[in-house]
């Protein structure tokens, strides 16, 4: 479990003193918010809910979900949990996630959220690292069992208590938490009253893969997410009056703060939805009257490209689109800017503290707008509310010193209130700050601009793979690929691909005189039960890797030669 207090208590009294944090917490937000309309629609479920859990989809205004959040705090308490507890969740886009997350955050549990694609060996080993106390998760999800699953996990995790879920059927042995209990507001005021939250106890572990075979516990408090949501407001210019559609799993950066967090600050309506599917996210659209959203680059260019697609659904509710995880093609944020009237914002996100955002008010051009990031060290005001607050500034990789000339390539390092306070703690990894306290982030950019008002990123330092928004740690695949007695060496690279933007690769060298199929590698990998989005979907054979001259696999040489035409 780790500390609850993230921050050193001398920054956290001057940065709330400087305006950069306040001494809000989570649940004095949703309190205040419900506070202001209590039966004005607040939550919806994703419309297909029932073909996708087995459950009919819900509608809940401010005052109904307040009083779901009690009945689930309940149950937690019922069961033991305490402040500071690891509650694990296993939800998809649901009202039970939101409900579920918010239950916890107002008993002080700490949640660990996991992405749905997780299986048994993700469990166990972010369970035991997290320490988690009970877990939550669902009967059904398509075909698989997640809550039979998670029993079946949690008699490897000798923290966990209870394990609890929601929808019919569930295993014996899964507390069914989707009946019974009641809305005691009494008591948990009452609780509440006798355990203060501090807003700089931690509130989530959310989970890195990076670029090392062991996922990163990445802890955040209070004070971190209420500051990078006020970036994540201002970008859209969020109001009481958009409706939210919500297509990104809520375990991580882009999912909790993308979408979740601004909702629960400034209100309006959250329309959840899980796991993407076209036809429903655009009927989602049409039937909710969205107004903004977030959506994959790749999705964007692919609606453009098939314009007969838009002409069967109604989006004229749009004003803003969401995207990032990739570059944005210039052409694609002028086409949806010119022919539909709605704006592209370029994001740039990570758990551990970036928040980069490039808005249609600051950067009108769409091209530029694709292309390039505020440089908050520039001498340019920008409507990000932490532009002032957020120090940057750009680090040769060979010499360490700072970059100042445009063009130059330079690891970003940041500073500043929505950068994290370090990871889990027991993690076997080196720190990610620098000698002056600020986060190397591992991202390359360089300055641009005719006055250095911008920076571009040129590329991420070590390897990763984004397969479909998801992030997918090279390092953790070859070990397991080379577990398998027919392969003698492997590395892992991402390819792209139009849709999922990047796809796995192995590139092996066979043992011996041994064949190595995809299948056997495949077969082998789910063998090792890991989660399906992370499995290769090519494989190429080499009778060596290239290596520089220290023997380190030369990646971008692979990724080269398989992207040049056969």
């Amino acid at each position: 479990m780790p500390a609850r207090p993230l921050h050193d208590p001398a920054r956290v009294a001057d940065w709330i003193e400087r305006g950069w944090w306040t001494d809000e917490t989570m649940d004095a937000v949703l309190r205040a918010r419900i506070a202001v309309d209590p039966d004005r629609e607040a939550l919806v479920d994703p419309a297909n809910k029932q073909a996708l859990v087995g459950m009919d989809p819900t509608r809940l205004t401010w005052r109904e979900m307040d009083e779901e959040v009690d009945r689930l705090a309940g149950i937690f308490l019922d069961h033991g949990l305490e402040p500071g507890d690891v509650l694990g969740v296993q939800l998809p886009n649901t009202v039970e996630l939101v409900t579920t997350i918010l239950a916890a955050w107002r008993i002080g549990l700490i949640v660990s959220p996991l992405p749905m694609q997780y299986r048994g060996h993700e469990f166990r080993t972010l369970g035991r690292r997290a320490g988690t106390t009970a877990f939550v998760s669902i009967a059904r999800f398509g075909d698989r069992s997640p809550a039979a699953e998670a029993l079946t996990g949690a008699a490897d995790v000798p923290s966990i208590r209870t394990v609890m879920g929601f929808g019919p059927d569930l295993p014996d042995g899964v507390v069914d938490i989707g009946v019974g209990g009641h809305a005691d507001a009494a008591r948990i005021l009452a609780h509440q009253d006798a355990h203060p939250a501090d807003p700089n106890d931690c509130l989530t572990i959310c989970w890195t893969s990076g670029t090392t075979s062991i996922p990163k516990g990445v802890p955040r408090c209070h004070l971190d997410w209420i500051a990078i949501s006020r970036v994540t407001i201002s970008g859209p210019d969020l109001t009481a009056d958009d409706v939210l559609l919500n297509p990104f799993p809520m375990v991580n950066m882009a999912g909790i703060n993308g979408m979740f967090l601004p909702w629960l600050r400034v209100g309006g309506v959250l329309v959840q939805h899980h796991p993407f599917d076209l036809p429903t996210f655009l009927a989602q659209i049409q039937q909710e009257r969205a107004t903004y959203t977030v959506a994959p680059p790749a999705l964007l260019s692919m609606l453009l490209a098939r314009p007969e697609i838009l002409q069967q659904v109604d989006i004229s509710s749009l004003r803003l689109i969401g995207s990032g995880s990739a570059p944005l093609p210039p052409s694609m944020v002028r086409a949806w800017d010119e022919d539909h009237g709605i704006g592209i914002i370029n994001f740039f996100g990570s758990n551990e503290g970036i928040a980069l955002l490039t808005t249609p008010t600051d950067v009108p051009d769409p091209e530029q707008r694709a292309r390039f990031f505020p440089n908050h060290a520039a001498d340019r005001p920008w409507s990000n509310p932490l532009a002032d607050a957020t120090g940057m500034r750009l680090v040769d990789l060979e010499t360490g010193e700072v970059i100042t000339e445009p063009g130059v390539p330079g690891e970003l390092h940041l500073g500043g209130p929505t950068v994290f306070a370090g990871y889990l703690p027991g993690d076997d990894v080196s720190s990610p700050f620098d000698e002056q306290g600020w986060l190397a982030t591992g991202d390359v950019f360089r300055i641009a601009g005719e006055d250095g008002e911008f920076l571009e990123f040129v590329d991420r330092v070590k390897d990763i793979i984004i397969r479909g928004g998801m992030n997918i740690a090279s390092a953790e695949l070859e070990g397991l690929i080379a577990s398998h007695p027919a392969v003698a060496e492997v590395a892992v690279v991402g390819i792209p691909h139009d849709v999922l933007g990047e796809q796995v690769c192995a590139v092996v060298v066979p043992a011996g005189d041994a064949t190595v199929e995809l299948d056997d590698i495949v077969a082998h990998l789910r063998a090792a039960d890991i989660a399906s989005y992370k499995l290769p979907e090519r494989l190429v054979a080499r009778d060596v890797l290239p290596r520089n001259p220290v023997g380190k696999v030369l990646k971008h040489e692979l990724v080269a030669d398989l992207r040049a035409p056969a």
